[in-house]
């Protein structure tokens, strides 16, 4: 006995650490809990919403670049999340890449008054408004479709969205709920095709999208 009782004891102790660790550990303010979402109409976090473009280059390797400053807003009711609706402002001119001159070339005018490149030097705000969503079973992910309107150019995308969490922003005080997102575009459709098929045709998208309730 009175070896089985210091073994006892060692195997509770083992067992109230993870308990105890788990009580003091640090919380976040959001959670993918979707009895956290209020209904509502919400506005795109500018600060911390982002699309994330990525093209093959050469056939070397991927190229990415970030579209920031993102504003607009969703429609939300947990209640019917199919009548969901989002209708956000993408500002090209702010396109940011690990590149000073990629990024000067993506915003050069046309040479001698001609069609520039890319985008050049004075583009017109990308819009996506989407038209429908799709949930799966769950209701944590979707297919949400929309018209993305670039470089005048207006073209129906489907993106995959999950949903990342919802809460509280503890500096604001808003209600706040993010989402993650994946699509793919061609450019040329969008009538970019500078240096296809050397660097790709075909964009990657991944949006990562905070919006505050209002």
């Amino acid at each position: 006995m009175r070896r089985i009782a210091p073994l006892a004891a060692l195997a509770l102790a083992v067992v109230a650490v993870p308990v105890v660790i788990a009580q003091n550990a640090p919380t976040v303010p959001g959670a993918p809990d979707k009895a956290r979402v209020a209904a509502g109409t919400y506005a795109a976090d500018a600060g911390h919403t982002m699309v994330v473009w990525e093209v093959d280059h050469f056939g070397f390797s991927k190229y990415t670049g970030i579209f920031g400053d993102v504003t607009g807003t969703l429609v939300i009711d947990p209640a019917n999340p199919a009548a969901s609706k989002v209708d956000v402002t993408i500002p090209v001119a702010k396109v940011t890449t690990a590149s000073s001159g990629l990024t000067g070339h993506l915003l050069r005018a046309g040479k001698d008054g001609g069609k520039p490149d890319f985008f050049g030097a004075a583009p017109a705000d990308a819009k996506f408004v989407s038209t429908s969503v799709v949930l799966d079973d769950d209701g944590d992910e979707a297919k949400v479709t929309g018209n993305l309107t670039l470089n005048g150019v207006t073209k129906p995308v489907t993106l995959d969205v999950d949903f990342h969490g919802a809460g509280t922003n503890p500096y604001n005080k808003k209600a706040t709920i993010g989402f993650e997102a994946e699509g793919k575009i061609r450019r040329s459709d969008f009538g970019i095709a500078y240096g296809i098929p050397a660097v790709s045709d075909e964009v990657e998208l991944e949006i990562h999208a905070a919006f505050e309730k209002q």
